[in-house]
């Protein structure tokens, strides 16, 4: 129970310090225009996959949580 309550306070933490970035008027432009995200547009038609965005995401998390499991 104690891991369930550190990880879901992690969590908050992060939403909260993502939400506080976010009103200040943080620029996030960037985020799903790196180099490998997939954006095709054709007439009306829009398709999007952000590869390398949910990669680095991922990996942000990854480092995040291994500091804090030590």
């Amino acid at each position: 129970m104690q891991q369930i309550g550190r990880l879901l306070f992690l969590t908050g933490l992060l939403l909260a310090v993502v939400g506080l970035l976010l009103s200040l008027g943080i620029d996030t432009k960037w985020i799903g225009r790196l180099p490998g995200d997939i954006r095709l547009e054709k007439g009306n038609v829009r398709f999007f996959f952000p590869i390398t965005t949910c990669l680095l995401g991922s990996l942000l998390l990854s480092v995040i949580l291994w500091l804090f499991r030590r």
